[in-house]
């Protein structure tokens, strides 16, 4: 059914529920370059005003890609849950808005309205808010997960050290991974993005961080984010297996150009749950999002890609995962082309991950090719932490020499500790405490004596093969 809406005696009309979501979305340039945005700022307002006025029902009632051909859509449908949603199925989009935004609105009810929501409304009420509307209603939503720390405590930000080498060589992982303990930084996971994808690098990998976390007895756990059907057969192997991760899209289209379904997935989670290594109902599972990802694909149906964003976060709840991030400016220009567009993209992330029921993190990024720099990474930097991100990525001087792009350094989790107030998991901040790393408030000390004895005695750095 068409949409219209009309602004100063001209009338806008937009075809279906599709286009009325694409041409409503703030400008970015992925929508750009799939022809489906809003020609200018009046188009969108108009958009916008029709998709406030919306109810919030309509999404039950038409699909943005039809359920006989995709199977995420199949799961949206199948996640959702009447009985939650009728807290807010008398709403339009606006109302719901307004809603999020009251004061007595919190944390019990925005847990309880979870499974009310499809990855579509929310996506549709963000379209409509502010900055500060993404950062207010994320920062009342807190969603812990845990495996040996505990993530997503209101008030604290944990990290994922990033120990990448351009070819996965064993001493310079250790190395960065070490680089990043002395700043305190990991303890979300300590994850390594293979260069390679072979099973037996993917078990080198996981072998030697596993080494690093248990001899230094460090209360975090470890990943190798080699692909899902590499980490079956590592775990078929017995490899000491604490995550599986796999990235995701919102498209069966764009999940089978990853090389991976639901039933993979299913299949992974129950291996790694029978290694055993981790407490009783902890989470075990980590995946990784980008906007841009399903275009990128050729998947994305007509779909704009915030939207198409939030759709993958159906999968990602399915499992109860322990990590999700959205990779926010990692794919490029093409899809978020300046500072404006990443910030805006990541806070839209992180928002709707979090009504959906995600432990959301957000990898704090740009491409060297894009219109931004380090202080719009600043900026989201520090609005995600007035939002209550679950973790953020960091990686040895904010340059990731395997991946090729700037992300966080480990001295901005010092910043976050210090003058944002936003401890550790508090199980690696005793731990912090403990090795000497840093003081009774908190702080990193000048000089980490005893964590340094502990690795020289260690011998964790000496030559490896590999």
């Amino acid at each position: 059914m068409p949409y219209r809406t009309t602004i100063e005696r001209t009338t806008f009309s937009f075809a279906d529920l599709k286009e009325l979501m694409a041409k409503a979305t703030p400008e970015r340039s992925g929508d750009q370059l799939a022809g489906i945005a809003a020609e200018g700022p009046v188009e969108r307002l108009a958009a916008q005003m029709a998709l406030a006025d919306l109810p919030l029902k309509a999404f039950l009632a038409e699909e943005l890609i039809p359920s006989d051909d995709d199977e995420v859509s199949r799961l949206i449908a199948a996640q959702h849950d009447p009985v939650a949603f009728a807290a807010v199925s008398s709403f339009t989009v606006g109302q719901f808005r307004e809603w999020l935004l009251r004061p007595e609105v919190q944390q019990p009810q925005l847990e309880a309205l979870t499974f009310g929501l499809t990855p579509e409304m929310v996506a549709a009420v963000s379209k409509i808010m502010r900055l500060q509307d993404l950062i207010a209603v994320a920062a009342k939503r807190q969603v812990v997960t845990r495996f040996r720390s505990t993530i997503g405590l209101k008030g604290r930000l944990s990290t994922r050290n990033q120990p990448n080498h351009p070819t996965d060589d064993s001493l310079g992982i250790a190395a960065s991974a070490i680089d990043g303990l002395l700043m305190g930084t990991g303890d979300a996971v300590i994850g390594v993005n293979p260069a390679t994808d072979t099973v037996s690098d993917y078990v080198r990998i996981v072998e030697l961080l596993d080494e690093l976390r248990s001899r230094l007895a460090i209360p975090t756990q470890t990943c190798c984010l080699g692909h899902v059907s590499t980490a079956i057969k590592a775990i078929a192997a017995e490899a000491p297996v604490d995550l599986v991760f796999q990235s995701i899209a919102g498209s069966q289209k764009a999940n089978d150009g990853f090389g991976v379904d639901l039933a993979m997935l299913r299949e992974a989670h129950e291996a790694v749950r029978g290694l055993k290594r981790a407490p009783a109902g902890a989470n075990l599972m980590y995946f990784e999002t980008g906007q841009g990802a399903a275009l990128s694909a050729d998947a994305h149906f007509g779909v704009d890609q915030q939207t198409m964003e939030a759709r993958a976060y159906a999968i990602a709840r399915e499992f109860q995962p322990l990590l999700v991030n959205t990779v926010v400016g990692f794919i490029g220009p093409e899809y978020l082309f300046n500072g404006k567009q990443i910030i805006r993209a990541g806070l839209e992330d992180h928002f709707c991950g979090k009504l959906l029921g995600l432990p959301m993190g957000v990898d704090v990024c740009y491409t060297n090719h894009a219109d931004a720099d380090q202080e719009d990474m600043d900026a989201l930097l520090t609005l995600l932490c007035a939002a209550g991100v679950n973790f953020v990525i960091t990686v040895p001087g904010a340059d990731d020499v395997m991946l090729n792009y700037q992300s966080l350094a480990h001295h901005d989790a010092e910043y976050c500790r210090e003058t944002l107030g936003r401890p550790p998991a508090p199980e690696f901040e005793r731990w912090l405490g403990e090795i000497g790393l840093t003081d009774a408030s908190g702080r990193l000390l000048d000089s980490p004596l005893k964590l340094t004895k502990d690795i020289a005695a260690l011998r964790l750095l000496e030559a490896r093969h590999g």
